[in-house]
């Protein structure tokens, strides 16, 4: 191909390729080929990135939503429009280190420590997020990222913000660590960017050790829920002309939409609503559980649409991971947590709370938690036993505490349990009560439970109860454990975790237990 001929195909925009991909479609239908996915032009894995702007001009509330939402400020290129620190030749000082932060030539600049010790000049290629910190990405050789461990907390000064910061706060981290910021567990190639970008690609080859990432859009754009578009917008231009191809699902990968069109409806006798019609929450919930679960890769080969699991290996309730009741205790992205939660189990979608395109919660308060549970019965003062108005008179601060992690960024807990005291003194793990009154023992917060709410034993055994004493290894739960893994009461994500903590044991009844969990429905 001649090289003007090639520049031409590589620019082939979105309604050309959609075209093309019609005049496909008729050739096939011509000749008798069917046109279903396997055997059509229009085989949605055939569709190709197409960028947002594609999508404004049929979308526009929607694009508008996005605009500046948490997923659109994801990642972006280091510019006066993007950085949000302050790089007027201000320093942060961090066990005895000194960097100072400037600029030159319209660029970005941070002299500070780099590998093995040593202070060195470096460029600031991206920002990384931007609420309630921004992060900073520098190019090193072989195509690798790193994370500079300063960071600009973006938060009002009225809040402790407008400042630098260590991500590592009051802890040294040396040169020689893993953890080091130069170094594998702060690469951003290899720990962040699926979760930042658009059809990110790390492109890593093992022979070299070098990085060839590509992204199609720098930040988490549309296509990285919905899919690439190019079916769609092929979809839509010959819709607007009063014709529709037989292409499947409007040429996208997935509809989130519920076609039911169900709602969450109180019966005269019930407290809390309930879905008029079914909806299958799955898709939903596993397209966000791609970048929402602390996760390893299995393969780069994502299909938007299919299984999380064909290509991720979501953590379970891991040891220093999570509490033994499943709590949060290191950083946690929602999704193993939402799994154990009622919530989850009652059909709950996470944009039966949040604007899935401003990312924002739909209503402020207590008010987006009384849209399904009544608010006579849950807001009332002999519910929460707190004087209204007041913190603990709110929904999340009981049912959804907050762990900081990376020094300024609070996390709801999103398992939303029943706070229990009483696990707290078993167990050794936090609770709801104690982490607001910091003042009160636990012994305290436990006899106000029950004073309330009546004897814990009603509960029946907790399950973290029966994970705890798995993890010391204790021969006289194996029973427990065993009975766990098939009980489908409990969440498919304890179950499993209860199958994990089978391998530290050796006995007969687990081969069957095995034998059976391997046919459960969820995987």
């Amino acid at each position: 191909m001649k090289p003007g001929l090639k520049s031409a195909a590589l620019l082939l925009s979105a309604s050309a390729f959609s075209l093309m991909l019609f005049f496909q479609c008729v050739r096939d239908e011509k000749a008798g080929k069917s046109d279903t996915l396997e055997s059509s032009a229009l085989n949605i894995r055939n569709a190709v990135y197409t960028g947002r702007e594609s999508c404004k001009r049929c979308h526009e509330d929607e694009y508008a939503l996005f605009t500046g939402s948490d997923h659109d400020r994801a990642m972006d290129l280091a510019d006066s429009s993007h950085v949000l620190g302050d790089f007027n030749n201000s320093t942060f000082v961090h066990f005895g280190i000194t960097s100072k932060f400037y600029r030159k030539r319209e660029k970005y600049f941070v002299f500070t420590e780099g590998t093995e010790g040593v202070m060195k000049e470096f460029e600031i290629k991206y920002v990384f997020g931007y609420r309630p910190l921004q992060q900073y990405l520098i190019e090193f050789p072989g195509g690798r990222l790193q994370c500079l461990p300063v960071c600009w907390d973006t938060r009002p000064k009225s809040e402790g913000g407008q400042r630098w910061f260590h991500i590592y706060d009051r802890e040294r981290i040396e040169p020689d660590d893993i953890l080091y910021w130069t170094g594998i567990m702060q690469n951003w190639n290899y720990m962040c960017a699926e979760c930042h970008s658009t059809n990110l690609k790390k492109n890593y080859d093992h022979q070299t050790g070098e990085y060839r990432t590509t992204w199609t859009e720098i930040d988490v754009s549309c296509e990285a829920c919905h899919g690439p578009g190019s079916l769609h917008v092929l979809w839509g231009e010959a819709n607007e002309k009063g014709s529709t191809p037989a292409i499947p699902n409007m040429g996208l990968h997935v509809l989130f939409k519920d076609r039911n069109q169900g709602a969450w409806v109180f019966d005269k006798n019930s407290v809390t609503a309930k879905r008029s019609v079914p909806h299958n929450i799955g898709q939903q919930i596993e397209t966000c559980a791609r970048c929402h679960a602390r996760r390893g890769v299995i393969s780069e080969d994502y299909i938007h649409g299919k299984s999380f699991l064909d290509t991720h290996r979501p953590s379970l309730l891991d040891e220093n991971i999570y509490y033994p009741d499943g709590q949060i205790q290191d950083e946690d992205y929602e999704y193993a947590s939402y799994l154990q939660s009622k919530m989850f189990k009652a059909g709950v979608s996470c944009t039966d709370c949040h604007n899935p395109h401003s990312g924002k919660i739909l209503v402020s308060g207590d008010a987006l938690c009384y849209r399904c549970h009544q608010a006579e019965k849950y807001g009332s003062y002999n519910h929460h036993f707190h004087k209204q108005g007041t913190e603990g008179s709110q929904c999340v601060q009981c049912h959804m505490p907050v762990t900081k992690y990376m020094v300024v960024d609070p996390r709801l807990d999103h398992s939303i349990r029943i706070p229990r005291p009483d696990l707290s003194l078993k167990l050794g793990i936090p609770n709801a009560c104690t982490q607001c009154h910091q003042d009160k023992p636990i012994q305290w917060a436990a006899d106000s439970a029950r004073k309330w709410y009546g004897d814990p034993k009603k509960y029946g055994v907790h399950y973290g109860e029966i994970i705890a004493e798995a993890r010391k290894l204790s021969p006289s739960v194996l029973p427990e454990l065993i009975r766990m893994c098939s009980d489908t009461s409990v969440a498919a994500m304890v179950r499993a975790t209860a199958f994990s903590l089978l391998q530290h044991y050796s006995d007969p009844a687990i081969t069957p237990a095995i034998h059976s969990g391997l046919k459960d429905p969820d995987p």
